[in-house]
This record gives structure tokens, sequence and C-alpha cells, in this order.
């Protein structure tokens, strides 16, 4: 069985068992959190799409870790006009392993 689910602006295909790092929520590491957004389920040949959601479907998912991930580096330049910028970010996430999908 999977799920199509969606959280910070993203969406995700899951299953269960499987670990993914997700846009950073507030949530403890060890808690079990209910992500109710699932936009689509499906098990073999039978799938249930939503209009937007799937009513009554749920992924449950317990945090692993809170982190940030490497760091990328922003470069800007204007040539000719002695304008440089060097910026750098590291985007915040939260690690989760899916415990099951309920439909």
């Amino acid at each position: 069985m999977y799920a199509v689910i969606k959280t910070g602006g993203k969406q995700y295909r899951v299953s269960a068992g499987e670990k993914l790092k997700i846009e950073q929520i507030p949530a403890e590491v060890g808690a079990e959190i209910t992500l109710d957004q699932v936009l689509m389920v499906g098990e073999g040949e039978s799938v249930r799409i939503g209009a937007p959601l799937v009513p009554g479907a749920s992924v449950t998912a317990t945090v692993l870790a809170q982190g940030r991930h490497d760091k990328i580096k922003i470069f800007k330049m204007r040539r000719r006009k002695h304008y440089q910028k060097h910026q750098g970010h590291r985007q915040n996430y939260t690690e989760i392993r899916i415990s099951g999908i309920s439909a």
C-alpha cells in the first residue's frame, strides 16, 4: 500500500517502513505524528484519488531526527559593475519513518 501526501508545500509518495526527510515540523524526536493531507491512496490495482484530499485517510509516522541539510552557496555577480555577493543557506528538515497508512 502506498499514499501520496502533501506537507511543507511538497508532495511525497510514501509506503510503510520508508524513511524520508521533509520540511521541518515542530515535533519532538520519537513523537508519533499524523499526516492527514493525503492526496491519493493506492494498493495494487485499486487507486483512490481525492478531490483534493481522500476523506478519512491518514498517514502515521515517527520522528527520527531534526537536522539541517548541507550548505548551498549562492554567488551573484554583475560584470563590469564591481558587484559581488556571497551567501549561504542551510535548510532545516525533519526525518520521519512512515509507520502506517490508514484509508
